[in-house]
This record gives structure tokens, C-alpha cells and sequence, in this order.
């Protein structure tokens, strides 16, 4: 297998999806020697049988706005691969999303799912429907309508979806309200649940944990304290927020965060008490991060810009994709940034990471760093079909150890001759070789 080849072959079949090659062309690069050394996968194909989704169902959404209008969305499910587990993934509602962005984030899952050590394969969904600005009423009727369409294609041994970019509590509230009703099944076919209807502890504040767990792991194989590191933070949802509360806990000063509209930096540090604030002002204000410099006076708000020009020690990037380019990643290197641990999926551009791995960076890619979601989602979907709950301390130390477990996986595969250990490389071997000796095992299907 040449990894060029076969993304060039991919992008005569599927035009115009940068997102998916981008994802498929990190993957196949660093997998290329460990594949080579498999001739019965290249016997069965089996490259273009990792790459190509399992399907892809889309469908249009209908629903009524509050002043009696129709309107109009387009709703999506990519499973992707299925050979370790029922298909897991979130569900993204926001105006960028489109069959390509879905594609690479189902890809990403796959491999991310894998490293978990739990039987789940990959997914991802949503729809163009941004919740920004829309009435409660208007959300609840649109994820039902959502779900309408939904339902015949999960289920608990299926496929299990859950929140991601605009999907939180309130959103799988409703959805999973409307599958109930279509299916007369009180079932774990989604999660991130609230607490009262089959959620698990810690599944809010998950990703955010485990992407700081890992950056502890990462800091450990060099003997660095994170207690007093300055960090860059960049979202301001609940993965950044949560990745703040744990570096607080452990002793680091976050020093940003943002949201689509610019960035704030706090030279203080953002304390317990203005996380409170951030929280009660995203959550339930569903205000704009701007709003932090007019309590906060002494900290500064940059319109339009992200935060990785200003001076830290770690980088933990908890937005979205592509938001640190080549130049951002250069800064970040002159600026003394030692680390780079991603809480959101692809934050970083391909000529950022090799920025990063040329200078010898502690960087670790989102499908391992960012685990920690999924991975508590796996643990929701244990105790429900238990019918269990456990206690906060059972999950946390639960996370806690799926994430040493996937460090050690990204160390074993991922060490270079000169002692680097190049993440990228040993995230994406682990999950490959467990999802491809899956898919051997099971035949041609």
C-alpha cells in the first residue's frame, strides 16, 4: 500500500471533501510501514475497506419555527465501521456541517473508539441546524423532527449516538424523549443522558478530564510538573470548560479561551471563580465570551482572532478543526509552548503538526488526547444495559485508567529510534491493527 495512491484514487471517487482526505491522509501515511508488513491485508483490500464508510443515510429535516414557518435542514449519519463494536459517535448540529466534515470526524471515531478498549465502532452524525439563537421550543421541535427521521437506523446494539459541537443535554433530552415515544423502548440508544434518565456521572466533564490526564502522561515522560504551566485554552463549551477545572485542580493557570467571535486572555488566570462565571454565561446565558472582559476588566478580548499567538507553556485546543495553521504553530513553538494536548477532533492543520514534531514537541493528535468522551460514553452504555449506576469516583478512576492505558498503546507504537515518541504515529498504528484484524476475522461482508 502506497498512502498517496490510494488517497488519490479516493479523490476521483469523492470529490470536493478536503476535511475526510485530510483525516485519511494523516492515518494512511503514519499506518504505511506497519500495514506493509501485513501482505494479507493488501490481499483483501483491506485500505479502501477502512477509508469508505459502512453507509451513509441522509435525510431531509422539516420543523416549525416560532413564528409558523417550515423549515428546511439536512440531517446525516456516517457509519463508518463497525467490526469491534456497535457504531459510536456524536451528533454535530451547526452551519458548517456537511458530508465531509461527517466523514472525517466517523474515520477519526473509528480509530479513537478503538484505542478506547471498548467494543464500539465508529460514527458520526447531524445536520446543518445551528441551536445558536434558537428558542428552546425551537430546538426541541427541530430534534424531534430529527429524530423522526433517526430512529429506525440506531439502537442500543446499533448504533449509539451522542453530543458533540451543539448536541448537549438539552438536545439528547429531546431526542431521546422522541425516540422513546416512536419506540415504546426505554433503552441506552443515546448518551450523554441526564443523570435522571440513565446518564452517567462524569460524562459531562469527560473529554475535558481525559485530555488533561493525557497531557499529565505526556508531561510525566519528561519529568514536568504541569503545577504553575501557563495554558492556552482555546472553545469555551463544555470540553474547554472542563479541561479548565481539571488543569485548576492540578495546579496549571489557564490562561484564554474563545469562541467563534475572538479569544480573551486573562494575565491573571482564569481562577474557579471566573470558570463559574464562563459557565453560567455559555450555559445558561448562551452569551459570548466577549462579555468575560467587561466583568473582568484587567483581561483583554481579541475580535476575530484565535488565541495561539499569545505567551504559555501548553496548548490545549478544544474548538474545532483546522484552528491552528502553520503560522499559529510556529508562534506557539518561538513562544516557549512545550506540549499540545487536543481536547477538539483535527484541531491542527498537517503543516502545524509537523511544526510541532519537527521541534520535538509533547503533541498528541485528538482521536487519543480527546478519548475520554467517548470513552465515558462506552461506560454509560455498560450501565445501562446493566442497569446500573456508578458512583463519580468509579467512573473517574475508570477514565483515568483508559487513558493511561491509551498512552502507553501511543508510546509502544509510536517511539522513534531517538526516543521521541511521534503520537500521531502511535495513536493511529494501535487503532488500525485492532479495527483491521476485526475486519480480517470476520470475512468479506
Amino acid at each position: 500500500m502506497k498512502a498517496l495512491e490510494v488517497v488519490e484514487k479516493l479523490q476521483q471517487r469523492f470529490p470536493n471533501q478536503p476535511e475526510y482526505f485530510q483525516a485519511v491522509t494523516e492515518v494512511l501515511e503514519s499506518i504505511e510501514e506497519e500495514y506493509n508488513k501485513h501482505p494479507e491485508f493488501e490481499q483483501a483490500n483491506l485500505v479502501e475497506r477502512l477509508c469508505i464508510p459502512d453507509r451513509i443515510i441522509k435525510f431531509r429535516v422539516n420543523w416549525v419555527d416560532d413564528k409558523g414557518n417550515v423549515q428546511t435542514n439536512m440531517g446525516y449519519r456516517v457509519q463508518h465501521n463497525n467490526a469491534i463494536g456497535p457504531y459510536k459517535g456524536g451528533l454535530r448540529f451547526h452551519a458548517s456541517v456537511n458530508e465531509s466534515i461527517l466523514k472525517f470526524l466517523a474515520f477519526e471515531q473509528t480509530f479513537k473508539n478503538s484505542l478506547t478498549t471498548l467494543p464500539m465502532g465508529g460514527a458520526k452524525g447531524g445536520s446543518d441546524f445551528s441551536p445558536r439563537g434558537k428558542s428552546n421550543n425551537e430546538v426541541m421541535r427541530f430534534c424531534q423532527a430529527f429524530m423522526r427521521e433517526l430512529w429506525n437506523y440506531i439502537g442500543p446494539d446499533c448504533d449509539v449516538p451522542a453530543g458533540d459541537i451543539g448536541v448537549g443535554g438539552r438536545e439528547v433530552g429531546y431526542m431521546y424523549g422522541q425516540y422513546k415515544a416512536l419506540t415504546h423502548n426505554f433503552v441506552g440508544v443515546l448518551t450523554g443522558k441526564g443523570q435522571e434518565f440513565g446518564g452517567s456521572l462524569i460524562r459531562p466533564e469527560a473529554t475535558g478530564y481525559g485530555t488533561v490526564y493525557f497531557l499529565q502522561n505526556m508531561l510525566n515522560t519528561r519529568n514536568i510538573d504541569i503545577k504553575g504551566k501557563k495554558v492556552l485554552v482555546s472553545g469555551a463549551g463544555n470540553v474547554a470548560q472542563y479541561t479548565i477545572e481539571k488543569l485548576l485542580e492540578l495546579g496549571a493557570i489557564p490562561m484564554t479561551c474563545s469562541d467563534s467571535d475572538g479569544y480573551i486572555y486573562d494575565p491573571d488566570g482564569i481562577d474557579e471563580k471566573k470558570l463559574a462565571y464562563i459557565m453560567e454565561l455559555k450555559n445558561v446565558e448562551r452569551g459570548r465570551i466577549k462579555e468575560y472582559a467587561e466583568e473582568y476588566p484587567n483581561a483583554k478580548y481579541v475580535a476575530g482572532k484565535k488565541p495561539w499567538f499569545e505567551k504559555a507553556d501548553i496548548a490545549t485546543p478544544c474548538a474545532t478543526q483546522n484552528e491552528i495553521n502553520e503560522e499559529a504553530a510556529k508562534a506557539m513553538v518561538a513562544n516557549g509552548v512545550i506540549a499540545v494536548s487536543e481536547g477538539a477532533n483535527m484541531p491542527s492543520t498537517p503543516e502545524a503538526i509537523k511544526v510541532f514534531q519537527d521541534a520535538k514537541l509533547l503533541y498528541c493528535p485528538g482521536k487519543a488526547s480527546n478519548a475520554g468522551g467517548v470513552a465515558v460514553s462506552g461506560l454509560e452504555m455498560s450501565q445501562n444495559s446493566e442497569r446500573l449506576k456508578w458512583s463519580r469516583e468509579e467512573v473517574d478512576a475508570k477514565l483515568h485508567s483508559i487513558m493511561n492505558d491509551i498512552h502507553e498503546s501511543c508510546v509502544k507504537y509510536g517511539t522513534e529510534p531517538d526516543g521521541y515518541i511521534n503520537y500521531v504515529k502511535g495513536a493511529n498504528v494501535a487503532g488500525f491493527l485492532k479495527v483491521a484484524k476485526a475486519i480480517m476475522a470476520q470475512g468479506i461482508i
